[in-house]
């Protein structure tokens, strides 16, 4: 298995109300020397969590101990700049399994999707509500219904519907990567392989 399965998930979130956050800024370019995907947590927004003397800003979210969760939430246009797919990376390494945002930049979301990150993209509204929530309660709840495809403050109830595409949601509920689905139809591949002339 790729990844853990994703099929609900319930937590509180970290809240990060920052525009057109790049795939730099997520995990800077010289960072990007291992090929494996360990590792990458340590230095997820490193310059943003750091400053030079490698101390941490306490300013900055992440080193805020009032916020913790398996959720970021951020703001619009999330993930853009470069492919890279350590940017996905560093962020499950850290600990997320889900990130909100308005707005995803494409690679960075197939990237996401591919190795167990769900991006759930929300209506601008809902999205203030979500801050709005967290900021009343730091521990308030989301729930992240990938079955269903919605997301939910449960603390008041309030929920909207998200888009994914059949075969990423299949693959994240299974924990498969694209390796993984088609070791899982290993069987079918097979039957069909014993029809074929050779």
């Amino acid at each position: 298995m790729a990844y853990d399965k994703f099929t609900i998930l319930r937590s509180s979130a970290v809240p990060m109300p920052i525009e057109n956050v790049d795939t730099d800024q997520i995990i800077p370019a010289r960072f990007l020397k291992a090929t494996e995907r360990t590792g990458f947590g340590d230095n997820l927004f490193r310059d943003w969590r750091y400053n030079n003397d490698n101390t941490p800003k306490a300013e900055f979210v992440l080193n805020n101990p009032t916020y913790s969760g398996k959720i970021l939430v951020g703001g619009k246009n999330f993930g853009s700049g470069s492919s890279r797919e350590h940017a996905a990376w560093a962020i499950y390494d850290y600990g997320f399994r889900c990130v909100v945002s308005s707005f995803f930049a494409d690679i960075f979301k197939g990237n996401a999707l591919n190795i167990g990150i769900l991006p759930v993209q929300v209506s601008p509204e809902f999205l203030e509500k979500l801050f709005a929530a967290i900021d009343a309660d730091a521990n308030t709840e989301l729930e992240v219904n990938l079955p269903a495809q919605t997301i939910t403050i449960l603390a008041t109830g309030e929920s909207e519907s998200f888009d994914i595409n059949s075969y990423k949601k299949d693959n994240l509920t299974n924990g498969y990567d694209d390796i993984d689905y088609l070791l899982s139809m290993k069987p079918e591949i097979e039957a069909f392989a014993e029809t074929r002339p050779f």
